[in-house]
């Protein structure tokens, strides 16, 4: 009921990008990102091969800086995330919901099954073209390059989507991003944009790797025979390495990731690390099979068609093995 609740508000809210922009009324900065995703939106159609429909051709002022906050869980010992299933989208590795307090009295309510739990606001979701999505304006806040990276991340989920694997529709989604957004700025000719997107994807493929040796880690940990209060001592020190691993990794970066930061503060579990794991641990999978596709998109999207009709064990297989992962 919430879902149906927070889904019909936002679909009221929507208004015409062009009306918007015609509107003389709209703040100057709300003018220009709209701009930018409009031409954003014909580029993902043209030229990414991405559905050409009313998604993304409208603006919803949400009045909130999250659409969605998300809820993740994991066992105490376990890095696998529990999933919860729904009509439309199958089981998914998150339960959502549209306004912050009931997602942190469900995370508080599975703290107390002694699960691990974490909970994020999300800017943007897809209803998988189940209804025409609106730029939303929690996504205005990341910058252009950003927004465009959103829409077309979101419209992959709308040209492929397979129940009950949020690990590969989340994977092939942020692949499509990234090529989305590379051709997009070249496309521009935004060479000191494109070569800043290169140099932050490499300082979060070196973030994401050290996320995903912790991960390893914990798993050997996990499916070992140690008694439960050693277990958890040892539990304990692999998140402590981490944080500290994650700092040096700042300061060799010469950056600071807030949202990693806030994730320290917070207290690293394994529910963090299982909700980077959705979205990362079978990108370099996904990368490897456009290479192999001369990096053409339509002969890309078909390949990834036929990994999506094995089973689900299989195309992990393939695509998604934590050594993949850490050496992709």
């Amino acid at each position: 009921m919430q879902a149906a609740s927070g889904e019909v508000h936002v679909l009221h809210e929507r208004v015409p990008i062009d009306t918007v922009l015609a509107d003389p009324h709209t703040p100057a900065a709300v003018h220009e990102h709209l701009e930018q995703v409009r031409a954003a939106r014909e580029f993902a159609s043209q030229e990414l091969g991405l559905p050409d429909n009313d998604s993304y051709r409208s603006y919803a002022d949400i009045g909130r800086p999250y659409v969605v906050w998300n809820v993740v869980a994991a066992p105490e010992f376990s890095v696998a995330p529990k999933r919860w299933c729904f009509p439309v989208a199958g089981c998914v590795a998150y339960r959502g919901y549209f306004h912050e307090q009931p997602a942190r009295d469900f995370a508080l309510a599975l703290e107390s099954q002694g699960l691990d739990v974490a909970v994020d606001g999300v800017p943007a979701y897809s209803t998988l073209g189940k209804f025409a999505d609106p730029v939303l304006s929690s996504m205005l806040r990341y910058g252009d390059d950003d927004l465009a990276a959103t829409i077309f991340h979101e419209l992959a989920h709308q040209l492929l989507y397979v129940r009950d694997d949020s690990e590969f529709n989340e994977a092939f989604a942020t692949t499509v991003e990234y090529v989305g957004l590379e051709r997009w700025l070249a496309h521009q000719g935004a060479t000191a944009r494109m070569q800043a997107f290169r140099d932050e994807q490499q300082r979060e493929r070196e973030l994401v790797s050290l996320l995903t040796a912790a991960r390893v880690r914990l798993e050997q940990l996990y499916a070992s025979p140690l008694p439960r209060d050693e277990m958890v001592a040892k539990k304990a020190e692999v998140f402590t390495q981490l944080s500290v691993e994650i700092r040096a990794l700042e300061r060799r970066q010469g950056v600071t990731y807030p949202l990693y930061e806030e994730w320290i503060a917070a207290g690293l579990n394994n529910a963090r690390l299982a909700s980077v794991a959705t979205y990362f641990e079978c990108v370099p999978g996904f990368m490897r099979l456009l290479h192999e596709q001369g990096d053409d998109l339509p002969r890309f999207y078909a390949a990834v068609r036929k990994l999506a009709e094995l089973p689900r064990s299989e195309r992990h297989a393939r695509l998604c093995t934590p050594q993949t992962t850490a050496t992709g």
